[in-house]
């Protein structure tokens, strides 16, 4: 049994009040939108702002008041299905390409991993205007198809990434084993690879669900009535009136929330998952 120093013990004491203090300052943010969700619109734009200020739910009730606004729940339907549909694609696609650079490896796959891995250095807004145009030639402005296709082949290289990563981790002899005893390339896939990987896979999809859920850029300028987005309806909340802050607040709390829950409900396979390939 080894005996701990006090010196031992004062660092692990600091750095155990470092992380409280960071988590504090992360979590102050989201807890100050939370407060002022809950204010009226005269406490909330008083500044400095009041603490002490009464609570009320006008903002949320405000939000879901489709006769005196925009109904949120188209908004919050299309954020849905861009978000599953986009990463059920990627998923689709990366599990197949992940196993040829892992587990299969192709000839300089290392090249073909950096090669998805610059798609990403290209800025976003770069790529704007040649989408837009396509997407009008071809009819597809406000389109919430438009925005599955766009979100899954900017999360696909991500995907790949940490797919590679976790299925580099299975033995080869157990997939050599199912293609011996006759099992093809879909079998392997669905009945081996992916219970395997699970964990991976899942954390992935949670990522590359975030990522669409929370896009905004190309949501903004290629939609418009029928199929914007959640973090579109949020910037509506900025009008000529000027800034309805609560509004705003309880709206964002809101488009928060199936992040937080879906994070939550998955945080042990999201650990799991992330700390495969850490070690070898």
């Amino acid at each position: 049994m080894t005996r701990t120093g006090p010196r031992a013990r004062r660092r692990s004491a600091a750095l155990g009040l470092l992380a409280w203090l960071l988590g504090i300052a992360f979590f102050l943010p989201v807890g100050w939108m939370v407060l002022t969700s809950l204010h009226s619109e005269a406490d909330a734009a008083t500044n400095p702002p009041s603490v002490a200020a009464g609570l009320t739910l006008d903002g949320y009730r405000a939000f879901f008041d489709a006769e005196g606004g925009a109904d949120p729940w188209p908004a919050l339907i299309n954020s849905t299905t861009a978000s599953v549909l986009s990463t059920l694609l990627v998923l689709a696609l990366a599990l197949p390409a992940a196993y040829a650079l892992s587990l299969r490896p192709v000839r300089r796959w290392r090249d073909a991993m950096f090669f998805f891995l610059s798609t990403k250095m290209l800025p976003m807004v770069a790529g704007l205007l040649p989408v837009y145009l396509f997407a009008k030639d071809a009819g597809l402005l406000d389109n919430i198809w438009l925005l599955v296709v766009l979100y899954a082949s900017m999360n696909l290289p991500i995907a790949v990434w940490m797919l590679q990563s976790f299925l580099a981790d299975i033995p080869v002899s157990l997939v050599e084993a199912a293609r011996v005893d006759g099992a093809r390339l879909p079998t392997v896939l669905l009945r081996i690879v992916a219970p395997v990987a699970g964990p991976g896979i899942a954390a992935t999809a949670l990522i590359c669900a975030i990522l669409s859920w929370n896009e905004m850029l190309f949501a903004r300028v290629l939609t418009g009535v029928t199929a914007r987005t959640a973090p579109v309806l949020l910037t509506e909340f900025v009008t000529s009136q000027g800034l309805f802050l609560a509004q705003m607040c309880a709206a964002s709390v809101i488009v928060s929330l199936p992040v937080l829950a879906a994070g939550f409900a998955a945080q042990d396979k999201l650990v799991q998952g992330l700390s495969l390939g850490a070690v070898k």
